[in-house]
């Protein structure tokens, strides 16, 4: 079960490169949503940034999906119960469930506002407003904040069974998706 990891044992570098950039932009976006009212409070920068970041981050799951649908990842490996498998699969289904609903919630949010704000791409081109009234807007922000708490502890516990893995079970699940780490043992 420890050990070296095989390459064929790894994700493959282009589902890493999604992974670890869709995490980047995940996390950075958690901190300027969530601390948008008390952290950044005044700066004008902070949303529009949120916004597009979102966007980036539907565009890349969809791009993650896209690689997923044509790409298998590596099985498990065989020290890992089947508990551990359930919990795994359905903890990768929630995260890709919310890198589509809280870009998409957030882009409704926006687009039903009563009083519409400028959503643009990083000022680069702007960004079309989803055809929905005030009513879906407004469901859609209450499911956009809700759905932003539930990310972050996902996240945490996504992360949390990252460093079991490596470092209390010491096997070579976290070497999978982490460049340059090999399995411990």
């Amino acid at each position: 079960m420890a050990g070296a990891l095989l390459h064929a044992e790894r994700y493959h570098r282009v589902a890493i490169w999604f992974h670890w950039s869709i995490a980047l932009f995940v996390l950075a976006n958690l901190a300027l949503g969530l601390l948008h009212e008390n952290l950044f409070d005044g700066l004008g920068w902070v949303m529009p940034v949120h916004k597009s970041i979102g966007l980036t981050v539907l565009a890349l799951t969809l791009g993650r999906i896209a690689w997923r649908l044509t790409h298998r990842p590596p099985p498990y490996s065989t020290g890992i119960a089947p508990w551990e498998r359930t919990v795994a699969g359905g903890t990768h289904f929630l995260f890709y469930a919310l890198m589509l609903a809280l870009p998409l919630s957030g882009w409704a949010m926006v687009s039903g506002a009563a009083k519409r704000r400028p959503l643009d791409f990083f000022g680069l081109f702007d960004v079309p407003y989803l055809p929905v009234g005030p009513s879906v807007g407004s469901a859609a922000g209450n499911a956009h904040g809700l759905l932003g708490w539930v990310m972050l502890a996902l996240v945490v516990l996504h992360v949390a069974a990252a460093l079991r893995h490596h470092y209390v079970l010491r096997d070579a699940v976290l070497g999978r998706m982490v460049p340059g780490l090999r399995g411990r043992g």
